[in-house]
């Protein structure tokens, strides 16, 4: 099979192509999937019916593989709906109003520490509170005001969000980046070449150092000139009391946190945090179809994008496209022997698996489920062209990174699309994933090339 032809690669451009014309994120993923299901060979049965018969049948197959695998993503939507309505809460309180002064006192106008001060504190959401992007909805909106005015690109600030997202848990092996490096360990025992934790944070940190270089040139040199926004209306700041509602918010908020470390539930956390927000007063009993309509209104759209995408990586893993496209790229080197010490091949190799990785994860929009799907061939066509253990390591954990920034299906791009579109002044696609798949994407194909190569 031709590797143009291929149900993700053909799929995922077209995905990728009716998003920069502007047409719905949701409406694209949808096109995408069922195109990637009538491209490759869902069942035996269709092909012994004409070919009007066979592509209403592998579209109804389609569709119902869709469905089914959005139950991959229910708990992330809802998870999402209930922060939403948590946010909605927060916005009726002069609870980030204090925030809000605060910052607008100490920053002035430094917009660069402002910037990199977001990065940090995303940072902090992957590994020392692993909460992931539940604080976007909840910190970023209140800030919009305070970026108008120090006149700060957005596609900045979502690069710096994204950063946070991503970086930590590609570089550091503990909260989500445990996850993530455990996940590459087992993959590669599970293929034949055991591997340590250690070994993993050795050479992990090379992806970590493309994603900072990235953001320092998109936040210095790509994106550092003054943009306007329209202003908003905001709440009087010297008006602002601190009171019940807001004392009661600000419980709601660390009950979250709590429950969402302790019970490992994103999902538990989030109702956790509204419910103490109910019961203590911060959200008025009379007020709640009204907070539950704003949660909706902010993130519905979000969780329905995550459930579609869940759905298409479902297509493109039962469709077998996906081992079809890494099988043809190993199908390119066929004489072994002469490969196994060949600079050419191995750079050549290194490119492609990078490049392979890109494409799944811009398709299914998530690093971690990549890992699996691309591990149990990566790690014999490794040994094959002569790369180290640690070459390796790097090739696929990079492989499975790459894509994250950039997807239209990736929580790390809906997420700061999330805050930084509160007021309607941020569009998803050329302000967040365009800017975040070349400030991220392109520095980790370079980096994971050169170090595979190196090591």
């Amino acid at each position: 099979m031709s590797i143009l032809t291929n149900g993700v690669v053909v799929s995922v451009l077209v995905m990728c192509l009716l998003c920069l014309l502007r047409l719905n994120v949701l409406l694209s993923i949808i096109i995408a999937a069922l195109l990637a299901g009538l491209l490759s060979p869902l069942s035996p049965q269709i092909i012994e019916s004409s070919i009007i018969e066979s592509t209403l049948q592998k579209l109804t197959l389609s569709a119902q593989m869709l469905i089914k695998g959005m139950a991959g993503n229910l708990d992330i939507a809802l998870s999402y709906i209930l922060l939403g309505a948590i946010a909605a809460a927060i916005s009726r309180t002069h609870l980030m109003t204090f925030l809000l002064s605060f910052l607008a006192k100490s920053i002035s106008n430094k917009k660069f520490i402002f910037i990199l001060s977001i990065a940090l504190i995303s940072c902090f959401s992957q590994n020392l509170i692993p909460i992931h992007i539940a604080f976007i909805p909840i910190l970023i909106p209140p800030l919009l005001s305070l970026m108008n005015r120090l006149k700060i690109d957005r596609r900045a600030v979502a690069c710096a969000l994204t950063f946070g997202l991503q970086a930590p848990y590609v570089t550091f092996g503990i909260g989500f980046g445990l996850i993530f490096h455990s996940t590459i360990r087992n993959q590669m025992e599970a293929n034949g070449v055991p591997v340590t934790l250690s070994q993993i944070a050795s050479v992990m940190w090379i992806g970590g150092a493309a994603m900072l270089f990235g953001l320092l040139f998109a936040v210095f040199v790509l994106y550092r000139a003054p943009r306007e926004y329209r202003q908003s209306k905001t709440s009087e700041i010297e008006n602002a009391k601190m009171g019940h509602r807001e004392y009661a918010s600000l419980f709601g908020i660390i009950m979250l946190f709590v429950a969402q470390i302790a019970t490992g539930s994103l999902v538990l956390g989030a109702f956790i945090g509204l419910m103490c927000m109910i019961i203590f007063g911060g959200i008025k009993w009379r007020q709640i179809d009204s907070i539950m309509e704003g949660g909706l209104k902010m993130m519905a759209f979000i969780a329905f994008v995550m459930l579609v995408a869940a759905g298409f990586g479902e297509i493109l893993r039962q469709s077998g496209e996906v081992n079809a496209l890494i099988n043809s790229v190993a199908g390119i080197f066929s004489d072994i022997d002469s490969i196994e010490s060949s600079f050419y091949h191995r750079l050549i190799g290194a490119i492609l698996m990078l490049v392979i990785g890109l494409l799944i994860t811009m398709g299914i929009g998530t690093s971690f489920g990549t890992i699996p799907i691309i591990a149990s061939i990566y790690v014999p066509f490794g040994v094959t062209l002569g790369f180290s253990i640690e070459a390796i390591i790097l090739l696929i954990g990079i492989a499975g990174a790459l894509g994250d920034a950039g997807s239209p299906a990736s929580d790390s791009t809906l997420g700061p699309t999330s805050g930084l579109n509160a007021d309607l002044q941020h569009n998803h696609i050329y302000d967040t994933c365009i800017p975040t798949f070349i400030a991220y994407n392109i520095p980790l194909l370079i980096a994971g090339t050169i170090g595979a190569m190196l090591l």
